[in-house]
């Protein structure tokens, strides 16, 4: 094969192939009588390893120095070429999880690094559940004020929107173990303060959404899940003042 055809079929261009010939890289095994390059097999076998060999980022001169090793053959230098490969895949696998999960928060208007949502959220994050939240309430004002008012929170405000949230279920697990009743006007009191806290840091929720909420944490196991590790029998617990402090305001 000429040189025009070699860089076509390869992929570059002929003056790198003219660079490799000066440099001793990939010197051609022929000429023609009028001195015009001639590619054999064995020479697009050694253009393949140097561009390997270049994709993964090693200088020419290393590249010249493996494959002029006498005590490397060929199947060791596929068995190199596929590890190094293999540990790229590993790294760009890692750096586009990376990049997705930062695509997902930003989304969802989370201005935090990875490490300070799992600081934050643990295991939890909340950018998973946004296509279900986004399916069943995407057309409601409520889901357009929390994407307005989270995208632009930062870390500290997390901190403090968790703290708060935290300081309710302590304070209703605190109730619930005094043996407080749910339907009581300390239990309601609590419950009020959970909705002004929903109403302050996500969107306006009255009493009647309130009430659906609360319903909602004893029917999704995920929910009930989340308040039994607080407190067992928290989730009904919260549910019932919820929902009766919910027609205390109505009434």
């Amino acid at each position: 094969m000429n040189v025009g055809q070699v860089a076509a079929l390869a992929g570059v261009t002929v003056r790198t192939l003219h660079h490799y010939d000066r440099i001793g890289l990939l010197s051609p095994s022929g000429r023609t009588a009028a001195g015009y390059r001639r590619y054999a097999p064995s020479d697009l076998d050694r253009l393949h390893q140097v561009l390997v060999y270049r994709e993964l980022g090693f200088p020419l001169e290393e590249v010249a120095t493996l494959l002029d090793d006498p005590a490397a053959d060929p199947a060791e230098h596929l068995r190199r070429q596929h590890r190094l490969l293999l540990d790229r895949m590993e790294r760009t696998r890692a750096m586009v999880a990376a990049v997705e999960k930062e695509m997902e928060a930003r989304h969802m208007g989370i201005s935090l690094t990875p490490e300070e949502r799992f600081e934050l959220f643990g295991d939890w994050l909340p950018e998973e559940y946004e296509a279900e939240a986004e399916e069943r309430w995407g057309d409601t004002e409520a889901w357009a004020q929390s994407q307005r008012r989270t995208r632009s929170y930062t870390k500290e405000d997390w901190v403090r929107v968790k703290a708060e949230g935290e300081d309710v279920e302590r304070r209703f697990a605190e109730a619930l173990h005094s043996g407080v009743p749910a339907d009581s006007e300390q239990a309601m009191d609590v419950a009020e303060e959970h909705r002004q806290q929903i109403s302050r840091n996500f969107y306006d929720c009255p009493p009647e959404m309130h009430a659906g909420l609360g319903r909602m944490y004893v029917e999704d196991e995920r929910f009930t899940a989340h308040y039994e590790q607080v407190a067992p029998g928290l989730a009904q617990y919260v549910s019932t003042a919820v929902q009766a402090n919910a027609a205390r305001q109505g009434g």
